[in-house]
């Protein structure tokens, strides 16, 4: 079995362990964390060894999640990869392009595998509709949160809109040509909601939006092609299709159907794919797909940065 570390106990981290510990392929070697009250009962559950330091477990481990703040990843992951080891890091790759690089060099440097956590491409409902895309034309994404004391570390953009980046930058075929974006800090110092209006060179056009300081919890993306409308639920895992077909009378036919999705935790989906990839198989997200994700990311910030000089709105991050 492929002897895998968890780096990081948070809460994300923690579910990283159980998937690990319930999936036959791995075997849970270790959990790290700074601090020792997180990480060590979470080892314990699930019969590991606890260490602080992620240098500990170098020629310990085969592959490892890096589920640490962002700060973290570039320091941890590329010490790793430099290893040998596989590293599964969670979204954003990095704080910046060139730590983005940084990471992505040490995994050519040593051929180790590397794959990003951009969850929702392993979401059913995603991979159902993505078997039937065309060419979209116009995405409307809205993901909405109530306001939790994590990831607090990044801004609104990092945390929630870059899921709906990287699904539609997998969507579409094509080069981003402008950006315009709007966003302001609520409860922290960094922005807590955002929109963002990104074309592409073919025509195609996302408007998105993000938020952590909703009443109610939202994770929707509808986007439009020739002849159909496609409505993906994030959270409940369906997506629904309305095609029109024209008629030689003149009225067009429509017909809705749901699309055939296969219940799954994406999670779990996640890291056996990334399991697979550390035996053989193709990279599903790629360390140069969570760069160009994270490069748009950027971009939104930096257009979200302007339009609040302006507005005379000033945040932090």
């Amino acid at each position: 079995m492929i002897r895998v570390g968890v780096i990081g106990a948070g809460a994300f981290g923690r579910e990283h362990a159980r998937v690990y510990s319930e999936v036959s392929l791995s075997h849970l070697a270790a959990v790290c964390d700074i601090d020792e009250s997180r990480g060590r009962p979470v080892a314990e559950r699930y019969g590991a060894s606890f260490v602080t330091d992620p240098r500990e477990l170098i020629g310990k481990i085969d592959a490892a999640s890096l589920t640490v703040p962002t700060e973290s990843h570039a320091s941890i992951a590329a010490e790793l990869l430099d290893a040998g080891i596989a590293v599964l890091v969670e979204k954003p790759i990095a704080r910046t392009l060139e730590e983005a690089r940084q990471i992505i060099d040490a995994a050519k440097r040593s051929n180790a595998v590397l794959q990003v956590g951009h969850l929702e491409r392993f979401n059913p409902a995603v991979m159902a509709a993505a078997r039937i895309i065309t060419r979209p034309l116009f995405f409307e994404a809205h993901r909405l949160s109530v306001f939790t004391p994590r990831s607090l570390d990044i801004d609104v953009v990092m945390d929630l809109m870059i899921h709906d980046i990287d699904v539609v930058l997998s969507f579409v075929n094509s080069e981003v040509s402008e950006v315009r974006a709007a966003g302001v800090p609520i409860l922290t110092p960094r922005i807590d909601i955002a929109n963002a209006r990104i074309e592409f060179d073919n025509g195609c056009v996302a408007n998105l939006t993000a938020s952590r300081v909703s009443a109610e919890r939202v994770r929707k993306v509808r986007f439009f092609q020739p002849r159909e409308y496609v409505s993906i639920d994030y959270a409940v895992q369906e997506a629904a299709v309305v095609s029109v077909t024209p008629r030689p009378s003149g009225r067009p036919e429509f017909e809705s159907r749901l699309l055939t999705v296969e219940q799954g935790e994406p999670l779990r989906l996640e890291i056996e794919s990334f399991l697979a990839a550390v035996e053989g198989a193709p990279v599903k997200i790629s360390g140069e797909d969570g760069r160009r994700a994270l490069a748009l990311a950027v971009d939104v910030t930096e257009r979200i940065r302007e339009h609040a000089a302006k507005a005379g709105v000033p945040f932090a991050g």
